[in-house]
């Protein structure tokens, strides 16, 4: 059945296949060390701070990830990153006494590398599987790859959790490091050889974007995602555990249902905003969507600070935020794509997620610090400032971008 598709079929289901794998490894991993290690006796900023090195070599990476995918090609850095997810997992399999702070955190480091190879590498491939004038098909594409990839995260979140329950971390990290060595194998058979690979040689100072299109949908992006993780990262479980009284497993399966939820809504965010890709509206869509959610978020702590049922107040409101969080994530998600030139694409689509990166990793240091001084709703108003200047941003993006003179490949 798979011989009988297209050969650009044939690339975008492996691509995505390996996206989707590394995905629910990568949500069930994050679980796994935060039930672990709570179980261990690690406060929750000390396990927050295993994940500094993951966020952080992020914006490393898909800076130099795409001048490594634009010389290489992508199969490699998408196969690279695959190998690192599971010596990271590998990494673990020592016994708890062993697994002190440092190991763990360069373990989360090499996981945070593999982690954005891996995405950078999905993102561009798409821009070369799709013609350049099927501009609703490339939005289409973008937006399932992208969704799917969040609500797996969130259904790995729910297999941490089990497997941590059925046969232990170690046995769990064995599991999943097994299972993702069989997909990288498939992956070195299956992935097309040079896709991606840049017919000039790509340069090191070309890893700096020179577009100014790019450069500006990279800032709302770092604005838009530090919004998300200001409050979402450390503030929320901790507040939900302080002032709601949850366990760990409610805070937890409230987090995973809220990634899932995002995850389904950003694959279906073409129905929700109609023909921007084919109509070039696409960046006054963004400004747009960008407001709504700024005008959410900001009901969020005025509702708390009114004496409003709390609970009603924060999760309801939780809950639309996403929903119109993942629409906006979405919509960048394809002008990166749409913006990007073909030739090199992986340049400017690691460029745009190490701006991504560095959002999260800034939202990750003012959710904890924020929080620690002045509580969630200063997190909330920081969140609602931070979409103001992502909207800023994306409100100047030009409606049309030059279209490459050819193909290289048809989905």
């Amino acid at each position: 059945m798979f011989q009988h598709l297209s050969p650009g079929i044939r690339q975008y289901l492996v691509v995505t296949g390996n996206y989707w794998a590394f995905t629910l490894t990568d949500g069930a991993l994050r679980m796994l060390v935060v039930l672990h290690f709570h179980e261990l006796g690690y406060s929750p900023l000390q396990i927050a701070l295993l994940f500094l090195f993951y966020e952080f070599f992020g914006v490393v990476t898909n800076l130099l990830g795409g001048w490594l995918g634009a010389r290489v090609g992508l199969n490699r850095t998408m196969n690279i990153g695959l190998g690192l997810q599971v010596v990271a997992l590998s990494m673990l399999l020592l016994p708890s006494p062993m697994l002190t702070v440092p190991w763990v955190m360069a373990a989360q480091a090499l996981s945070g590398i593999a982690k954005d190879l891996n995405k950078m590498s999905a993102k561009s491939a798409i821009k070369l599987l799709v013609p350049g004038e099927a501009q609703g098909t490339l939005y289409k594409w973008v937006a399932i790859l992208t969704g799917s990839k969040n609500a797996l995260k969130g259904l790995g979140f729910f297999l941490g959790a089990l497997l941590l329950s059925a046969i232990g971390f170690t046995a769990a990290i064995g599991a999943m490091a097994l299972a993702l060595f069989l997909v990288w194998l498939l992956s070195i058979c299956l992935l097309k050889k040079d896709l991606g690979r840049a017919k000039q040689k790509a340069k090191f100072r070309d890893i700096f974007s020179k577009s100014r299109a790019i450069n500006l949908l990279a800032a709302a992006r770092l604005f838009l995602f530090g919004a998300r993780d200001v409050w979402f990262v450390i503030a929320l479980p901790l507040y939900l555990g302080m002032e709601f009284g949850w366990d760990h497993w409610r805070i937890g399966s409230f987090l995973a249902i809220w990634i899932i939820g995002y995850g389904v809504i950003q694959s279906l965010a073409p129905r929700f905003t109609g023909s921007v890709a084919t109509s070039g509206s696409a960046n006054r869509a963004a400004t747009g969507w960008a407001l709504s959610l700024a005008l959410v978020t900001a009901a969020i702590p005025i509702a708390l600070q009114a004496g409003l049922p709390p609970q009603a107040s924060l999760l309801g409101g939780l809950l639309l935020f996403g929903a119109l969080f993942a629409v906006n994530s979405s919509l960048h998600s394809y002008l990166i794509v749409r913006y990007a030139r073909e030739d090199g694409v992986s340049l400017d689509v690691g460029f745009y997620y190490m701006a991504n990166a560095m959002g999260r990793l800034l939202g990750t240091v003012l959710s904890g610090w924020v929080f620690q001084v002045a509580g969630l709703n200063a997190c909330l108003w920081i969140s609602v400032g931070f979409i103001l200047l992502a909207a800023a941003f994306v409100w100047p993006l030009p409606a049309e971008t030059a279209r490459a003179s050819h193909s290289a490949g048809s989905l």
